[in-house]
């Protein structure tokens, strides 16, 4: 087929939305399809350097067009100020772009897929071309029990957030992207909840990241039969303290949303009865004093290390070192990182909420129940699953080699399979 895709965001070798944006190109090249891709000007370095290096590209096969508005309508648009806006006109921009495209291309289909937000419009579908938008989130949102101890801001933007999510029953311009749209795909059932119901039949809860299999690794070497789960699931190898520190990875912006908050404090049960026990945050944001003022009234400072954020490249190196990855985000749409974690063979212990809820499962990792659970509850319950995870070398090992045949579902080519299941538009 002859797909255009709208990717605002997409950049090789990044994470989050650039690097959605990037293997949604890539893959549907890969699968055959001729694609043509508007994204921003800023971008056109980076791609053009990474298309030169990559010897599945075929020029006949990839396009790249690159739109900015002009810089007098810019001028709001400082430091990540202002981005919605930008956005806003930028799909207005785009609308004339694909129209003028249409007069020499003959297209099959037009695909939305980032921004990746259930908030934010698109006018593509009103060009007669059968239109995809999605997958798209942001429905989620943090139960409120488990706001409890979230920062002044914290509170102030999740209430703004739950304004515009309602917002979004009502407002015409969504409407008008959902009627317009064959297909919508949303990453998680909290955002097919926030459709409008007429739209519910067209809908599928599908998630819009994926992993490459190059990135799969062999599970990580054990002493113990990794094909033996049900004896070795019921092994009990306590670590030895002066010998065997058990590290735990986080990584991630530094924000309320991120539970990095419950994630210390659970940490610190922890360290109750494995106090050789290590936790390492890659990554920074705005709660980053707020956060490391925790750590201190826990008395962490020695146990926890913290690390700027780091390119991708380099963070691949750093997932083995570790034992197990920690993600207990309160409304993550995705979790690229996750993904990431288990193709190194980390398991995860996270919370049932969001994109973090669908990805995991027992086979590899814990997920915690949120359902009618407080702050003290869900730190208990992460305090144990580490613990679980801590004196358990044998669960570790079954857990880290069924992360490979977990991740075989989120493969990019099954997830580029499943939302282009023929050739057929």
């Amino acid at each position: 087929m002859k797909i255009l895709l709208s990717a605002y965001a997409c950049e090789p070798n990044r994470g989050s939305e650039p690097g959605v944006g990037w293997h949604w190109t890539i893959e549907l090249m890969r699968a055959g399809h001729e694609v043509w891709v508007i994204t921003r000007q800023n971008n056109q370095a980076v791609i053009e350097a990474a298309l030169k290096q990559n010897p599945i590209v075929s020029p006949e096969k990839l396009h790249f067009i690159y739109f900015d508005l002009p810089k007098w309508l810019t001028f709001w648009k400082q430091g990540g100020q202002g981005v919605h806006l930008y956005y806003f006109l930028w799909q207005i921009g785009i609308y004339f772009i694909a129209r003028k495209l249409m007069k020499t291309v003959n297209l099959n289909v037009i695909h939305h897929v980032t921004f990746v937000s259930i908030r934010f419009p698109s006018f593509l579908g009103l060009l007669g071309v059968p239109f995809i938008f999605g997958p798209v989130s942001g429905g989620e949102k943090a139960p409120w029990p488990l706001r409890q101890s979230f920062p002044l801001q914290g509170w102030i933007r999740d209430f703004i957030r739950d304004g515009l999510n309602a917002w979004v029953q009502w407002d015409p311009l969504m409407h008008l992207t959902l009627a317009s749209a064959q297909k919508i795909y949303v990453g998680t059932s909290d955002s097919y909840a926030l459709l409008p119901k007429r739209y519910h039949a067209k809908a599928e809860i599908q998630l819009a990241i994926g992993i490459d299999p190059a990135q799969l690794n062999p599970p990580r070497c054990s002493a113990v039969n990794v094909d033996n789960p049900i004896q070795n699931a019921n092994a009990n190898n306590p670590l030895d303290p002066a010998t065997q520190p058990f590290k735990i990875l986080y990584v991630g912006n530094l924000l309320y949303l991120k539970g990095i908050h419950l994630g210390l404090r659970a940490f610190a049960k922890l360290l109750e009865a494995y106090p050789n026990s290590q936790l390492t945050l890659i990554g920074s944001g705005p709660e980053s004093a707020w956060l490391k003022q925790l750590a201190g009234q826990l008395k962490l400072e020695k146990q926890v290390e913290w690390i700027p954020k780091m390119a991708q490249t380099e963070l691949m190196q750093r997932y083995p070192a570790y034992d197990v990855f920690l993600f207990p985000s309160l409304h993550d749409s995705g979790g690229m990182v996750i993904l990431e974690a288990m193709a190194h063979g980390l398991p995860v212990v996270c919370l049932d909420l969001g994109g973090p809820g669908r990805i995991v499962d027992a086979s590899c990792g814990r997920v915690i129940p949120t359902h009618n659970q407080n702050e003290t509850q869900i730190i208990h319950r992460l305090s144990e699953a580490l613990a679980e995870l801590a004196t358990q070398e044998a669960l570790r090992a079954v857990l880290s080699k069924q992360t490979q045949t977990r991740l075989q579902y989120f493969l990019w080519s099954n997830l580029i399979q499943r939302v282009y299941p023929t050739s057929e538009a």
